[in-house]
């Protein structure tokens, strides 16, 4: 990913053997969230927990470069042929578990305190030997925060006393109290119910603006990775499938896994008709005109649901016909499965309950929609 060279670059070539499959990554990212997306069990929180120093790979490096560092230019987190591990608590790393892993027997107070008792305070990332924080130093930098991340008044109210949001603050400000390197955000939102949801991404992607470090964020949630992160490497069986700007990822995903793992639906396996033009062979033969040329690699296409359009005739080009389709009700949208297969769905309100007119008999793509996959 980028750097401007005047932030925290986070380093990161690992491998590691797991139950089912050997995980290998790398990547470097500095300012900008970086997200990882995946399916559940790909290797996205054992990826965390290698750069946090809480499991060990089994090969490769784990560095950081900043500004004020001595003059290797780095500081080593993990360096198997050089045998170089370092503790957790030495890496200027901090980790938002899922669950925030707020202390339930402290307050909002201490948990922000704990995080400076068990991280010592540097003279620069790399600069020189530990200093601990004094009393004083401790007061100031817990007030700080407190008052950062809009705790004020909470100070002594118990985890199981906060919503949450007041919980999510907590963790943040705890562990930025100590003004880590690296951020690493492992699913921070699958713990909340759904309608807590939006607000407390609205909340972090605060902080993820302002914050001048390396930020890693694992989700298996496509909207979360798609609002929050900038950069995005897509996961699968230890293995990455592709990286990039988050943008641009979702517009052109590649292959017909990273299109599935971005929200796409509607793949097909493909003819080659000729340089823009192909035939859908699992939508009963669908003709369709493409913008990209249609290289040899390409294997399939995909529509994504919200780029199908009613129109209310057959003639020109990407005219799809609907037939008769299958129509199931939502609370806010008609998801409706075309007779050819494909996947579409309209917005409703609560109040309808027939869908009744809303139904065209034709649908059109536009070439520049359809997605040219190849396989994985």
């Amino acid at each position: 990913m980028e750097n401007s060279g005047n932030e925290a670059l986070l380093e990161v070539d690992i491998r590691k053997k797991l139950k089912e499959f050997s995980l290998e990554i790398r990547f470097s990212c500095g300012r900008g969230c970086l997200g990882i997306l995946g399916p559940s069990g790909c290797g996205k929180s054992m990826t965390l927990k290698s750069i946090a120093g809480i499991v060990t790979p089994d090969e490769g490096r784990i560095a950081l470069r900043a500004p004020g560092m001595r003059e290797t230019g780095e500081q080593i987190l993990f360096h198997k042929a050089q045998k170089i591990n370092l503790k957790p608590q030495e890496r200027r790393v901090g980790y938002l578990f899922q669950n925030y892993a707020l202390f339930p027997n402290m307050t909002v107070e201490e948990n922000i305190r704990s995080g400076l008792s068990s991280h010592a305070q540097r003279k620069g990332f790399g600069g020189g030997k530990e200093k601990p924080m004094s009393r004083e130093q401790q007061n100031a930098r817990v007030d700080e925060m407190i008052n950062r991340f809009q705790l004020s008044g909470l100070e002594n109210r118990y985890p199981g006393q906060l919503s949450g949001g007041q919980q999510q603050r907590t963790a943040l400000a705890r562990i930025l109290a100590y003004e880590p390197q690296v951020l690493l955000l492992d699913e921070p939102f699958s713990a909340m119910d759904t309608y807590l949801r939006e607000g407390l991404r609205l909340e972090l992607a605060k902080v993820l603006s302002s914050y001048e470090g390396a930020s890693v964020m694992v989700t298996h949630d496509r909207d979360e990775a798609y609002q929050l992160c900038d950069y995005l490497l897509l996961l699968d069986n230890g293995r990455v499938l592709t990286a990039g700007r988050t943008r641009e990822i979702f517009q052109d995903p590649g292959t017909c896994q990273a299109a599935r793992l971005t929200g796409c639906k509607n793949i097909s396996s493909i003819e080659r008709l000729g340089a823009h033009q192909v035939r859908a062979l699992d939508w009963d033969g669908l003709v369709l005109t493409v913008e990209k040329e249609v290289g040899p690699e390409i294997t399939s296409i995909g529509i994504r649901a919200h780029d199908l359009e009613p129109v209310s005739d057959g003639e020109g080009i990407n005219r799809i016909p609907v037939g008769n389709p299958s129509v199931t009700e939502m609370p806010f949208e008609w998801y409706v499965t075309l007779e050819n297969g494909l996947w579409w769905k309209v917005e409703k309100t609560i109040h309808t309950h027939s869908s009744a007119g809303v139904i065209p008999e034709w649908l059109v793509v536009q070439p520049e929609a359809v997605l040219l996959l190849r396989d994985e």
